[in-house]
């Protein structure tokens, strides 16, 4: 099983941070090897969406059921897609006017098969950098809107 444990500060609101995680249909915007993203269902609770993947022409896709606690945590369950194991969660800790922490774990294991040699160091590096993205969008003036 794969492990990822990402932290870091931003100088933006856990709310902003919150909607652009919980913004699945806009990922192609930002995300280079996401060309489409759907969402299947929103409510105040849960997200669950469909997120295809497309890295050096490696074509798959995840759906995810998200249980939500706006603005502070995200807990994402996997539905389908090539994973034998797939739990994650996005915390955002206010620090007052300084902006607030942001936390992503993920434990993962892809299914036994044969995309899994391939799929496993590309799933690595997408999810390695996968909070790097999000803090860039944040960043541009574009990103802080929300939905």
């Amino acid at each position: 099983m794969a492990t990822v444990r990402k932290s870091v500060i931003v100088p933006h609101s856990c709310e902003t941070m919150f909607d652009l995680v919980d913004g699945v249909e806009r990922y192609p915007e930002f995300l280079p090897w996401c060309p489409r993203a759907s969402v299947l269902e929103r409510t105040d609770a849960v997200t669950r969406a469909r997120i295809d993947v497309d890295y050096h022409g490696l074509k798959t896709h995840l759906t995810t059921r998200n249980a939500k606690s706006r603005p502070h945590a995200m807990q994402l369950e996997f539905v389908d897609g090539p994973f034998e194991s797939f739990k994650g969660e996005w915390r955002f800790t206010a620090l007052g006017a300084e902006g607030c922490r942001v936390e992503f774990a993920l434990d993962y294991a892809l299914a036994a098969g044969p995309l899994q040699t391939l799929l496993t160091p590309l799933f690595g590096q997408i999810v390695g950098t996968m909070v790097e993205r999000f803090v860039e969008r944040a960043d541009k003036p574009e990103g802080a809107r929300r939905r």
